[in-house]
């Protein structure tokens, strides 16, 4: 038999027809839906006569127009309330599971899906929204999906989708302290391109992985989209099936057993032809900061962003407009510049181990006067946990607002956004051009550079790198 790659094992597996032109029809385990992308999709489904196939296999949540005020309910944020009871009716109609406003187990929906157990190694997942990747953490097939395939997979249970190539990220060292996987993963975009993934699938491996616990490889599969992959996966081991044991929706007892044989077998094997491998060593890398509007325009934090001269002519264009929306002098230090807003939270950095850091990094001290700083929880079991340990007194204390669960800033469609001409340093994934607000001016960074930064009240470097 010929070597495989886990991409191969993964989408053969789940292969109903060829449909020719490189193109298969696939079979879908998960689907996932949210207020917002799933809106369209109903009503393609009613336009067309069509019902729900599989709703055992469908579950929903409140997650990205929700407010994440304080006490918030339905109608917090005037705007969502028309698609937060959309979705709450069409889920009665079609007996679809719904995380709402006020259930335990509301939140973003690759949070929802890693801590319930609705993300398995092997399965096929998708959702209305680009960083499903994050869940390829398992050993799945997890990717984004637009409104129309939505209510296709609503539909039938199936997808037809052109099957991508594999390519291979080795990620090697040990990361030093104060450097995180946040950074790992805004290192791997700014060396190899947000193109280096276009037309393909990426298994992360390499040491460096391997010593990750599952919620850092959550967020490194995250950003797959921001480097042009269609998804992001890391084959499974023991930490997977450690974290798994006991969720809501993982198989329990003896089918946990008889999964895990067949969860150890999703490896690529060592021969297996990838499309193309990259190496990276991450044993000297310092924690990373973003100057620019994409996810590739990144720099060492006590770095000078780059000078566009040095540039490649292709890209100095987009360089200087980048720096002119940033009001970044090209050459200029990034570290020290003075900021407005620090957001924690997002399906990147908002679990249990970020807030824990977070919390831990605050060390006593003070969010500087003049900058708002919020902290939002990725579920509400990510909250009730935090709580318990008294993660929100430290943050009340210091100064940052303690948030319900939800997408807040992230994607600034809610109520939490940006002012216009602000200075944001976020966790989130993506720093385009408006993405937190009209005119708003995003620094993507880890969590500890986000406290740092927040304490300080400019761009700073975590404390713990000295």
């Amino acid at each position: 038999m010929a070597a495989m790659t886990l991409f191969d094992r993964l989408f053969d597996d789940h292969v109903i027809a060829a449909l020719g032109d490189g193109v298969s029809l696939l079979q879908i385990d998960r689907h996932l839906v949210h207020e917002v992308s799933s809106a369209a999709a109903f009503q393609q489904l009613r336009n067309g006569g069509r019902t729900v196939a599989s709703p055992k296999q469908t579950f929903a949540t409140q997650d990205h127009i929700v407010s994440t005020k304080p006490g918030r309910n339905d109608t917090t944020f005037a705007q969502g309330i028309e698609f937060i009871r959309y979705l709450r009716g069409n889920c009665t109609e079609f007996g679809i599971t719904l995380f709402d406003v006020d259930d335990a187990q509301q939140g973003i929906v690759h949070v929802v899906a890693a801590e319930t157990g609705l993300a398995l190694p092997g399965c096929t997942l998708v959702c209305g929204d680009s960083h499903t990747a994050t869940l390829g953490a398992f050993g799945a097939l997890a990717w984004g999906i637009g409104s129309s395939e939505v209510a296709h997979v609503l539909a039938t249970q199936t997808l037809p989708l052109k099957k991508a190539r594999p390519m291979r990220i080795r990620i090697d060292g040990k990361l030093p302290h104060g450097v995180t996987p946040k950074d790992v993963i805004l290192k791997v975009i700014r060396t190899f391109g947000i193109a280096a993934g276009v037309g393909h699938a990426v298994e992360y491996c390499g040491s460096t992985i391997r010593g990750m616990p599952m919620e850092g490889r959550m967020t490194i599969c995250n950003m797959s989209i921001e480097l042009g992959a269609r998804a992001g996966f890391i084959a499974p081991d023991e930490t997977t099936f450690e974290y798994l044991s006991g969720r809501t929706y993982a198989p329990k007892g003896r089918a946990f057993d008889e999964a895990l044989s067949a969860w150890r077998a999703l490896q690529s094997d060592d021969d297996a032809p990838f499309a193309k491998t990259l190496d990276l060593d991450v044993a000297a890398m310092k924690p990373q900061i973003s100057w620019g509007t994409t996810p590739g325009d990144v720099v060492d934090i006590d770095e000078p962003v780059p000078d566009v001269d040095e540039m490649a002519p292709e890209r100095r264009a987009a360089a200087l407009r980048a720096l002119s929306y940033m009001a970044v002098p090209p050459g200029h230090k990034l570290e020290g510049l003075p900021i407005d807003v620090v957001f924690i939270g997002s399906c990147t950095n908002s679990r249990l181990s970020d807030l824990r850091d977070a919390a831990a990094a605050i060390d006593g001290r003070k969010v500087s006067p003049h900058v708002r700083a919020i902290v939002v929880p990725g579920s509400t079991a990510v909250r009730y946990a935090a709580e318990r340990e008294g993660l929100h007194r430290t943050f009340a204390d210091a100064g940052f607002e303690w948030r319900e669960a939800g997408c807040s800033m992230c994607v600034a469609i809610n109520d939490d956004a940006v002012p216009p001409g602000a200075r944001c340093v976020a966790t989130s994934n993506r720093n385009f051009e408006g993405r937190q607000g009209r005119g708003a001016r995003t620094h993507l960074a880890s969590p500890l550079t986000a406290v740092a930064s927040a304490i300080a009240g400019c761009i700073a470097r975590p404390a713990v790198t000295g």
